[in-house]
């Protein structure tokens, strides 16, 4: 079993102060919706919910630091 992680989770904590590009958004988006899902137990029908969540997340996060 993978451990779980952190409620906090900021793909950003580590990247120099610079656009990130549409594949890294996406690649963050994507992970942060992983997270979420693991939260819940991967129970099905949530998806777009998780996606959207993540996306709102990740955005939040990029205008905080840029």
């Amino acid at each position: 079993m993978t451990a779980m992680p952190p409620r906090n989770f900021d793909p950003l904590r580590f990247c120099v102060n610079k656009p990130a590009s549409t594949e890294e958004r996406q690649r963050w988006v994507a992970t942060a919706a992983y997270f979420r899902a693991q939260r819940r137990g991967f129970v099905a029908g949530h998806e777009a919910e998780d996606w959207i969540a993540a996306e709102l997340q990740i955005e939040a996060q990029i205008a905080e630091r840029f």
